[in-house]
């Protein structure tokens, strides 16, 4: 590639604005051997160059690097602008906003100036004073009646990525029109060099900070506690909080995968830090049969996110799905509502690429259902489009919301110690969890999820297979007829839809991926035909699984 006078100039103008010596000169070297004629050396600054980091379904990610299209203090700083002038704008100036961050490179630093400018322009600034997992942000906010919170943090994207999240009044993400205002305010935004900072801010006590383990701890709706758990915070910020969750609740038979238990940003002993990746729970299922561990909870890095494994029937450790999981846990809040409390006016929500049973469970409790785009933003407002009688939430991707009332997100701990509750509930009775999965699927029908990611080091490629999909879906899948549905422009994602069978293709928002849920739904007369529906089932989502790969190449 060759450099173009334009970029060159870009380049240039971005260096001089940039307030950090070290993000200057690493731009400045890409810049340098770009001009010396380095091919690759100007295809990668024209990548940095590119358009700056937009808002997607869990903010602004990127990884760390200077340039507008990567996380750095330049990039902070002028979101943060953007994020004072609309707070400001729509009647929130001088409020309180909170700020968290996870341990990722950077973080530190990318705190500290979303701080110094929140302060210098008028805003009541309080940190959170070591990293922590985002559910405690998200929980601060709504604790102390903030007008905004931040959390640095990309969640369990790659090492080299860090990220921005962005929370409103009421603990919830910001959705469209509001992200896209903040963008354009973003883009009005001067040089960040020039942009005013102030120390002025207030680190939170830690008394507060406790506050959220000890409402986590009041969680559980039974009264059994004899379990063994083997869990991992997965090289990030969520074993301290977790241990003294479950310690504070009665579970204290708790076994931690020791290499992974401490914050390391480079998460050396895991290619990909997220607990859906093959290989990534190795190291969690090898303690978890060690110890004779009841449950295997695995969280993500910022442990908004969380991962169950359990021995089945054979003696062997697997990692329960998301759908399990999400449908698991939205039968126990369900089934355990104090009567005081149930109303039929109660709301579960999961997204449209998760599993449908969850809808069928909600039918039986009498309670409403709804489906919502993918992303916490939209689930914790689902029904009314303020999540009106929310009681629990999920989406397959590993992520819960178990008590909507004092956190609007996933919550990572919360889930996992409302499954110790769920898993020492059943063991008490002589039962496990796979025994209440055998039973939904005996009431709801045995339904069977999946999920096929496509990573392209391109994005258009992604664009382009979408587009063939849509130009030329497929007639049959898993030998029963199909029906296309275009969901644009609600979503960009196409769905195929047979009898028992489902799937949708989208991109991902968070990463460069293009993603496909498969569902196989067998229906099951009694216990005693739960082997032959697992059998069909098993064979059909082979065949679906086969038949999706080959389309999206």
């Amino acid at each position: 590639m060759t450099l173009q006078p334009a970029l060159r100039d870009a380049a240039f103008r971005w260096i001089a604005d940039d307030p950090n010596t070290e993000t200057q000169a690493e731009l400045q070297g890409v810049l340098a051997q770009a001009l010396a004629g380095d091919a690759d050396a100007a295809a990668d600054l024209a990548d940095r160059m590119a358009s700056p980091l937009a808002f997607g379904t869990a903010g602004l990610r990127g990884p760390v690097r200077a340039g507008p299209n990567g996380m750095n203090e330049a990039v902070v700083v002028r979101t943060t602008v953007g994020v004072a002038d609309w707070l400001r704008r729509n009647g929130h100036a001088g409020g309180i906003v909170i700020i968290g961050r996870d341990a990722r490179h950077g973080s530190a630093v990318f705190l500290d100036a979303a701080a110094g400018v929140l302060a210098a322009a008028g805003f009541d600034v309080r940190t959170v004073g070591e990293p922590a997992p985002t559910p405690v942000t998200a929980f601060l906010v709504r604790r102390l009646n903030a007008v905004a919170g931040i959390q640095i943090t990309a969640s369990h994207n790659p090492p080299a990525d860090n990220g921005y999240k962005l929370y409103l009044e009421q603990g919830a993400q910001i959705v469209p029109p509001t992200d896209r205002e903040i963008e354009a305010l973003i883009a009005e935004v001067g040089p960040a060099v020039s942009v005013p900072r102030a120390a002025a801010r207030t680190t939170l006590a830690s008394d507060l900070l406790a506050e959220y383990v000890t409402r986590v701890a009041s969680l559980p709706r039974g009264d059994a506690r004899r379990l063994r758990v083997a869990a991992t915070a997965m090289h990030g910020v969520g074993a301290a909080a977790l241990e003294e969750a479950l310690r504070s609740a009665g579970f204290v038979d708790t076994h931690f995968v020791a290499s992974q238990r401490d914050p390391d940003p480079d998460f050396p002993t895991v290619s990909f830090p997220n607990p859906e990746e093959p290989g990534a729970t190795d190291l969690l299922l090898e303690l978890a049969s060690s110890v004779d561990a009841d449950l295997a909870v695995a969280l993500d890095p910022d442990a908004d996110r969380c991962a169950l494994g359990v021995r089945d029937r054979a003696g062997s450790w697997r990692m329960l799905r998301g759908d399990e999981t999400g449908v698991l846990l939205g039968n126990h809040v369900l089934a355990t509502r104090p009567p005081a409390t149930r109303s039929a006016d109660d709301l579960v929500a999961t997204t449209i690429v998760s599993s449908s049973l969850l809808s069928a469970v909600a039918a039986g409790y009498g309670v409403r259902y709804d489906e919502t785009l993918t992303g916490f933003k939209w689930l914790v407002r689902a029904g009314d489009g303020r999540g009106t009688g929310l009681v629990y939430a999920y989406e397959e991707a590993l992520g819960h919301c178990v008590d909507p009332d004092h956190v609007r997100d996933k919550d990572g701990i919360s889930a996992a110690v409302l499954a110790c509750d769920l898993a020492a509930t059943l063991k008490a009775d002589g039962r496990t969890l796979f025994d209440a999965l055998d039973e939904l699927a005996v009431s709801h029908g045995l339904h069977v999820t999946e999920q096929i990611s496509l990573r392209a080091t391109a994005v258009a490629r992604i664009g382009e297979l979408m587009s063939r999909l849509r130009a030329e879906p497929p007639a049959r899948l898993a030998g029963s007829a199909v029906r296309a549905e275009d969901l644009r422009p609600r979503a960009d994602v196409l769905a195929l839809r047979g009898d028992g069978v489902r799937v949708l293709v989208r991109p991902s928002g968070t990463e460069p991926k293009l993603k496909a849920y498969l569902q196989i739904v067998e229906q099951v007369r009694d216990e005693a035909g739960l082997p032959a529906a697992h059998d069909r089932a098993a064979n059909r989502m082979a065949r679906l699984r086969t038949e999706v790969s080959e389309l999206l190449g």
